[in-house]
C-alpha cells in the first residue's frame, strides 16, 4: 500500500468524516451492499495532498452506492429528522438525489452503467457494481473512489497517477462522441487545477471534432440537436463563464478547435476574450454575449434553448445593429445630440442590455451607446408630472410631450 494510500483518512480531515461514517452505517443497515466517496472531494482531496499549494474550496460530496440512491436519501431524512435533513431533492431519471444534512451538500448516485443509443443522446442507463460505474466517467482523476467501509482508496484507471502527472485522460475512445460535454468540462479542470490534456485525450478531441460522429450537423433544425450539443452545452458553458478560470478555459478551447462545437466563427473570433470581459464589465450574462458572437446567433440560441429572455436580447442586437448599419448608412451620427440617441435607442423599446450587447460585440458606435447605457439613459427630467400640475399644467398628453422637451434639454446641456 502506497503512503498516500495509508494516509486517506487523516487526510480527509476536511470533509465530515463522522457525518460519512454515520450515513455508511446507515445505508449499509438499509441493504446497500456498498456505499463510497467519488467526484471533486476525493480527487481534490488527494490532489493537495499531492501538491499543498493545489488546494480548492470543495461545494459538494458526492457518494455512490450500490443501491437506490433515491430510496436511502428518503430513508436517511427519516433517520436523521428533518432538523438535520433539509433541501431533498429526488431525480428519478437516474435514480439521484441531491440533500443538506448538518450544512454539508450531498450528491447521491446509484451505481450505474450508460449506454449511448446514439452519440450525443442522453443515456440508457442500468444499475451495476460499483467499479464498473466508474468506467462513465469523464476523466481518469474523477474515477477514483474511497470505500466508506474500509476507507480505502479504489483506482482502477490510474487516477491518482494522473494527479501526479497533473494530466487529464479520458477513460476510453468513445469519450467524446458519447458526450462531447466532456470537452468542456476538461477544458475547466484544466484551467482551474493548472493541468495539461493528455495527448491521446487531445487527438481524441481533434479526431471527434473532425469526423463529427453526431446524426445533427449545424446547417440541421436547432431544435433537432441532441442534448450534449444542445442543452448539456449550455448548462457547461454557463458553468465554465460563471464558476471558473474562464479566460483559460476558452482559449484552450479555441485552441482545441472545440468552439466549433458552437460555432466556426466562435472558433476563429480572435476578441472573443475581450467581448466577454465586456459583459462581465457592463454585468450582462457572458453566454448571451459568447451565443452572439456566432454567425447564425438566432439559431444557435434556439439549440442551446436558451431562456426566452436570452434570446430576445439576441434579436434585439441584431435589430439594432440592422437599424443603425443598414437604415442609416449616410448619417453623420458624430453630430447627434445625447437627446437624439436616447431617442433612438429609446423610441425602438430595446433592451437596455440589447444595446450593451452591441457594445461588447464593437459595433462602429459602441463609444455612443457606452455614453447612453452608463449615464444618458439614466436622465430623468427636472420636474415631475405632479410638478407640472403644481404649476397649472391640466391632465393630458402635453404633460408627456413636456417632460421629454425638458429631459431632451436637459441630457444636452448636461451630457454635450
Amino acid at each position: 500500500m502506497s503512503t498516500l494510500e495509508s494516509n486517506i483518512e487523516i487526510k480527509l480531515s476536511r470533509l465530515p468524516l463522522d457525518l460519512l461514517k454515520e450515513i455508511a452505517t446507515i445505508f449499509y443497515e438499509e441493504g446497500a451492499t456498498r456505499i463510497a466517496l467519488i467526484g471533486g472531494a476525493v480527487r481534490d482531496t488527494l490532489l493537495e495532498q499531492i501538491d499543498p499549494s493545489n488546494s480548492h474550496f470543495i461545494l459538494d460530496i458526492d457518494l455512490i452506492v450500490e443501491g437506490s440512491a433515491s430510496d436511502l436519501a428518503k430513508i436517511l431524512q427519516v433517520k436523521l429528522g428533518t432538523g438535520r435533513v433539509s433541501n431533498l431533492r429526488v431525480y428519478k431519471t437516474y435514480n439521484t438525489a441531491e440533500v443538506e444534512i448538518d450544512g454539508s451538500k450531498f450528491d447521491l448516485a446509484t451505481a450505474r452503467v450508460e449506454n449511448y443509443k446514439a452519440p450525443g443522446e442522453n443515456p440508457l442507463i442500468r444499475a451495476c457494481r460499483l467499479e464498473n460505474d466508474l468506467l462513465r466517467r469523464d476523466f481518469s482523476v474523477n474515477a477514483i473512489a474511497i470505500d466508506l467501509r474500509e476507507f480505502k482508496i479504489i483506482d482502477p484507471f490510474n487516477g491518482v497517477s494522473a494527479l501526479i502527472k497533473k494530466h487529464l485522460e479520458f477513460l476510453h475512445s468513445k469519450s467524446v462522441s458519447e458526450d462531447p460535454t466532456r470537452i468542456i468540462r476538461g477544458a475547466r479542470y484544466a484551467a482551474r487545477l493548472n493541468f495539461q490534456i493528455s495527448e491521446n485525450s487531445l487527438k481524441q478531441i481533434e479526431s471527434s471534432i473532425n469526423d463529427w460522429p453526431w446524426e445533427w450537423h449545424p446547417e440541421d433544425p436547432p431544435e433537432l440537436a441532441p442534448p450534449a450539443l444542445s442543452t448539456r452545452l449550455r448548462e457547461e458553458f454557463y458553468l465554465l463563464l460563471n464558476n471558473e478560470p474562464w479566460e483559460k478555459a476558452i482559449l484552450l478551447l479555441q485552441n482545441w478547435g472545440a468552439m466549433s462545437l458552437l460555432d466556426e466563427q466562435i472558433q476563429f473570433e480572435r476578441h472573443l476574450i475581450q467581448r466577454l470581459k465586456w459583459a462581465i464589465k457592463l454585468r450582462i450574462e457572458p453566454l448571451t454575449v459568447l451565443i452572439s458572437s456566432g454567425k447564425d446567433p438566432i439559431n444557435l440560441a434556439k439549440r442551446l434553448q436558451l431562456a426566452k429572455h436570452q434570446q430576445e436580447l439576441i434579436i434585439n442586437s441584431i435589430d439594432i445593429n440592422r437599424f443603425f448599419n443598414l437604415n442609416n448608412p449616410n448619417e453623420n451620427y458624430l453630430s447627434w445630440q445625447p437627446s437624439h440617441w436616447a431617442e433612438e435607442l429609446e423610441n425602438k423599446k430595446w433592451h437596455p442590455d440589447a444595446v450593451g450587447i452591441c457594445i461588447c460585440m464593437r459595433h462602429p458606435n459602441w463609444r455612443f451607446f457606452l455614453r447612453w447605457y452608463k449615464k444618458w439613459r439614466k436622465v430623468t427630467p427636472p420636474l415631475s408630472a405632479k410638478d407640472l400640475l403644481n404649476q397649472g399644467w391640466v391632465e393630458g398628453p402635453e404633460i408627456g410631450k413636456e417632460l421629454k422637451r425638458l429631459r431632451r434639454e436637459l441630457l444636452d446641456k448636461r451630457c454635450k
